[in-house]
């Protein structure tokens, strides 16, 4: 009988899953890591030269992984791969959404509280439609978690020998570490190398083709404890190239004998400053500012002395979306005071923010984490050139207006610029939703201008304000405030999104146009100065743009990556408004320029003291060379365009230089562009402007 038993039970046996290799344990995981990178890689359209690093550090990580489940029983290992590799999934499909939403990866870490606070709840709508966009690729990404709930059994064993896999997996993942970092020290091309990368924390785009996804995460986490050296090196010797002559038969603008053509410098001895600074990045910052060829004073330094100042950044704008007919105010206002034909939005890191420290404060945005504006009120950093500084300390009234939340910790980063800052909650009137339990969205701007005007026209002081609009706020479609244009875009050719965008141009237009008719009633339109443009351009509808321009930027897919290696840069050709109501005849500025040179530009025009070595941008109507530089540090100059990523320089039309001057002259500007992309950092990290002024 207990033979018979036996025999049944063995018969049974028989038919039970059987039990997995120690095989399982050590590729599922490796395995895990190489197909999401691969998956991303291919998806993000991201070269496949760099596999070989991403794939190394995938597999050590995977490793590492398999290592960690040997310390648990086989039943619980079992579920928790099953977990970890669903979280996996989860961490690089959100990471592709991101990028579909915000043409931005975002390290985990350092981003955690933006992402929580901000884009989650002002991106909604487009983050629907990521996900949706991406679903098959989501799919993908799960499929390892799927495939590890169905032959859990057959993946993860059980067993006495679980201690001695742990170490050799981690032996394993020491050795495949080390030959990721080997292959960090080929002989790379390029102006960024998978090295470079590797010991900083910025140009996270780069990173993420580079070094891989997970790496680019680990170093969020790594640097968090040890900050990344982000060395820039330090070769100041002729950054602007040699001397540029004016094309052959023209003749350089004379100016009137009486002009004060004094550099816009203050005192401040920056030799004795990187002598005795206590941190390299300060003492860096002083001996590169000393290097810098300042600007000079020019016939309309100080032309606007005195006068107000209503300054905006018009979200998601694009000058493609301005028409005589729909949008006047616009087009009166960008043909007629300064007019510049070639002016540039190029996107940088975290497009709103970014587009705004450009415009506010005169600097590039760090490419990487913290968020510079964001970190300006973090950290109360001194901003002393920013209007609402400079013109405060003359007794200007100073207030800056948001239909909105407190997005990127605009509050506290606004506030410490100098502006007594307005939003919801905040001061700021808002209208409602019908339940009054919260604001309605989008908000109107010209309901915001109307609400606001009362604060400063009543004044007897001079006043400065800053608008950063809400109404062209993707996505775009007929909500509430495009429906009220409706009529006028509907008989238009276009698509309906492309209808949806003008109508939020519409909105821009009315908003400037009530703030003309107020100033206009309150007397003070001849004393002020109006000064516009985008915080960035539409980035998730470059289709849109491409129909009111009737040019290809780019494919689609291209396009909504905004994959510069394949854009055609006018994409981010724009319009910048510096209006007043007094110029009899516009002043047309050919150079090539940005929003980095809007603040250097007012400040000379207001008369304001201001040290021009010290802002990434400069004067316009200064005889400095126009320059912009975009995310991927390629850039345009009056002499041609460098491509970063083909390292080929094609001059201007009608330039000259042998190719012994050319080398040199990119050279030189390669150089110029990583100081003043690297400068900001450093900037906030030292507190430069209070240690350089006190304070």
């Amino acid at each position: 009988m207990m033979l018979d038993r036996l025999r049944v039970s063995g018969r049974r046996e028989t038919h039970m899953p059987a039990e997995g290799s120690a095989w399982g344990t050590m590729l599922f995981f490796p395995g895990v890591f190489l197909w999401l990178e691969l998956v991303l890689r291919l998806a993000a359209g991201h070269s496949l030269r760099y596999l070989p690093i991403s794939a190394a550090f995938a597999l050590a990580a995977g490793l590492v992984c398999g290592a960690g489940l040997e310390l648990f029983p086989g039943k619980w290992r079992r579920r928790i791969a099953c977990v970890l590799a669903g979280l996996l999934g989860l961490i690089y499909g959100g990471e592709l959404v991101c990028k579909t939403v915000m043409q931005s990866f975002y390290p985990l870490f350092s981003m955690a509280d933006t992402a929580v606070n901000n884009d989650l709840m002002d991106y909604w709508g487009a983050t629907w439609r990521g996900i949706w966009q991406s679903l098959p690729i989501l799919v993908l990404m799960l499929l390892p978690a799927v495939l590890a709930a169905v032959f859990r059994l057959r993946l993860f064993p059980d067993g006495e020998r679980a201690a001695r896999r742990a170490v050799g997996l981690l032996c394993g993942a020491a050795a495949v570490h080390l030959l990721g970092v080997g292959a960090l020290y080929l002989p790379w091309r390029g102006d960024l190398t998978p090295r470079l990368l590797y010991h900083s924390d910025v140009n996270i785009e780069d990173q993420v083709e580079q070094l891989g996804l997970w790496t680019m995460l680990r170093l969020d986490v790594q640097h968090a404890v040890v900050p990344a050296r982000n060395d820039l090196g330090e070769d100041f010797s002729g950054l602007e190239g040699p001397e540029l002559q004016p094309p052959e038969g023209e003749e350089p603008q004379p100016q009137p004998e009486e002009t004060d053509r004094s550099p816009n410098v203050m005192e401040v001895d920056l030799e004795a400053l990187a002598a005795g600074a206590e941190s390299e990045d300060a003492a860096w910052l002083a001996r590169y500012f000393d290097s810098v060829a300042p600007t000079k004073k020019n016939e309309y330094t100080g032309r606007f002395r005195g006068y107000n100042v209503i300054q905006l950044s018009i979200e998601g704008f694009s000058g493609y979306a301005i028409d005589p007919e729909l949008t006047p105010t616009l087009y009166r206002l960008t043909h007629e005071g300064f007019v510049f034909p070639n002016f540039y939005t190029p996107l940088h890191y975290t497009s709103t923010s970014g587009g705004e420290c450009q415009n506010l404060l005169g600097l590039y945005p760090k490419a990487g984490n913290p968020i510079t504006m964001k970190e300006t009120g973090v950290r109360h950093t001194d901003c002393r050139f920013s209007l609402a500084r400079q013109l405060g300390a003359l007794g200007y009234t100073v207030l800056g207006y948001h239909g909105n939340e407190d997005m990127y910790g605009r509050y506290a980063s606004h506030t410490n610029l100098g502006y007594t800052w307005k939003q919801y909650q905040t001061g700021l009137e808002l209208e409602m939703t019908a339940d009054g339990s919260t604001y309605a969205w989008p908000q109107s701007d010209v309901y915001v201008a109307k609400t606001s005007m009362e604060d400063y026209l009543s004044l007897d002081s001079p006043f400065h304000v800053y608008y950063m609009t809400i109404s062209g706020h993707m996505p775009y479609n007929f909500n509430r405030v495009a429906s009220k244009y409706r009529d006028l875009v509907e008989p238009l050719p276009y698509s309906e999104t492309t209808k949806a965008y003008l109508a939020t141009a519409i909105e821009a237009d009315r908003m400037l146009q009530t703030l003309l008719d107020g100033l206009e009633q309150a007397g003070e339109l001849d004393n002020t100065l109006i000064v516009a443009c985008a915080d960035h351009i539409p980035y998730f509808n470059v289709d849109t743009l491409e129909e009111l321009s009737g040019q290809s930027f780019g494919s689609s897919e291209d396009m909504e990556r905004l994959d510069e290696r394949s854009v055609n840069f006018d994409v981010y050709r724009s319009a910048l408004i510096l209006w007043a109501a007094g110029m009899e005849e516009p002043v047309v500025v050919d150079k090539p320029c940005g929003q980095v040179d809007i603040l250097p530009t007012v400040s000379n025009l207001l008369g304001l003291e201001y040290d021009s070595r010290m802002l990434a941008g400069s004067d316009l109507l200064s005889d400095a060379p126009g320059l912009v530089i975009f995310s991927s540090r390629s850039w345009l100059t009056d002499r041609g365009f460098y491509d970063r990523y083909t390292q080929t320089f094609t001059p201007a039309e009608g330039g000259t230089m042998t190719p012994e001057e050319q080398a040199a002259y990119v050279d030189a500007m390669k150089r110029t562009v990583q100081y003043k992309l690297g400068c900001t950092e450093k900037i906030l990290n030292s507190d430069f402007y209070r240690l350089a002024f006190g304070g």
